[in-house]
């Protein structure tokens, strides 16, 4: 059995519906249970998500340290090699992460202007979304930055 279909018949049974007919099970049927609710549906999030990562894998590799914490020495190393002309694909290649992280690290770092909000709390993190932070500013619940 392929496992569309069992997510199909699985999700069925959490939702309290007979796969087979699509009739509601009875209230004293053992798939009203709680615990068996409880069962299936983990169960269900455990075939898609085991679905969404065979979509991801057919469309390519990801690279090795995509989304791995960036070091002092790889830092410096990125800005080094960007200052020597080295393209985004290049940089890509030689730190094996994706451009949208190598680009997103570039502007951390104010070598590429800003596409978005940049991080609170961390270096770089008084420029927002172009706007430079003054003593006068405060954060709205999204982050952004609104003068008094």
């Amino acid at each position: 059995m392929d496992e569309s279909k069992a997510l199909s018949i699985v999700s069925a049974l959490a939702n309290g519906v007979n796969p087979q007919t699509g009739e509601m099970f009875e209230i004293d049927s053992p798939y009203q249970a709680a615990d068996v609710i409880r069962a299936l549906y983990v169960a269900v999030r455990a075939l898609e998500l085991s679905k969404r990562s065979r979509a991801r894998g057919n469309r390519g590799r990801m690279p090795a340290n995509a989304g791995k914490p960036w070091g002092e020495q790889e830092d410096h190393d990125l800005l080094q090699r960007f200052a020597d002309g080295q393209s985004l694909a290049q940089l890509a290649q030689a730190h094996d992460r994706t451009m949208a992280g190598i680009q997103a690290r570039l502007e951390r770092h104010g070598r590429l202007p800003g596409q978005g909000l940049q991080w609170r709390g961390r270096a770089g993190a008084g420029v927002v979304a172009g706007t430079e932070r003054s003593e006068n500013d405060n954060l709205d619940q999204s982050g952004l930055a609104q003068r008094d």
